[in-house]
C-alpha cells in the first residue's frame, strides 16, 4: 500500500517503509527527530519545475503533465519501480512530505503513478 504523510505526523505502527519525498528539508523540522529510511531527490520534481509551478504562471495540470515527463527518466523510473516492486510484495509505503496539500503536488502525481503501475497500465 502506498500511502501520503505529513513530516509533521507521528509514524504509523504498519509502515515498512518511510520515504521522504521533497528536495528541501522540511521547515521546523529537525534531522534527528524525523523517522525516514530513504530520501531520493531523483523523484522529487526539478528546481525549475518546482520553481515553475510555485511562481505566477504555476498551473497543477500543467505541472503534473511536465513533473510525469521528468519521472520517465532513467533514475526517477528506477527508484519508482523500487516504490513499485515494494507495493506489490505488499508492503506499506508511506511517502513523507511537508506539502498542506499533497493531493495537489507532486506526492499526489507520484501516488497516481505507482496505482496505473499496480494497475498495469503506467504511462
Amino acid at each position: 500500500m502506498i500511502r501520503v504523510r505529513r513530516v509533521y505526523e507521528e509514524p504509523a505502527g504498519d509502515e515498512d517503509l518511510r520515504v521522504l519525498v521533497d528536495r528541501l528539508w522540511p521547515r521546523g523540522v529537525k534531522k534527528a527527530e524525523l523517522s525516514f529510511d530513504e530520501w531520493p531527490k531523483e523523484l522529487t520534481p526539478s528546481p525549475e519545475l518546482r520553481h515553475w509551478y510555485h511562481g505566477p504562471d504555476g498551473d497543477f495540470g500543467e505541472f503534473r503533465r511536465r513533473y510525469r515527463a521528468e519521472l520517465a527518466a532513467d533514475e526517477p523510473a528506477a527508484a519508482l519501480d523500487r516504490l513499485h516492486r515494494l507495493d506489490a510484495e505488499g508492503r506499506t509505503v508511506a511517502l513523507l512530505t511537508a506539502a498542506k496539500d499533497p493531493d495537489h503536488m507532486h506526492p499526489g502525481v507520484l501516488v497516481e503513478v505507482l496505482d496505473e503501475m499496480r494497475d498495469g497500465h503506467g504511462d
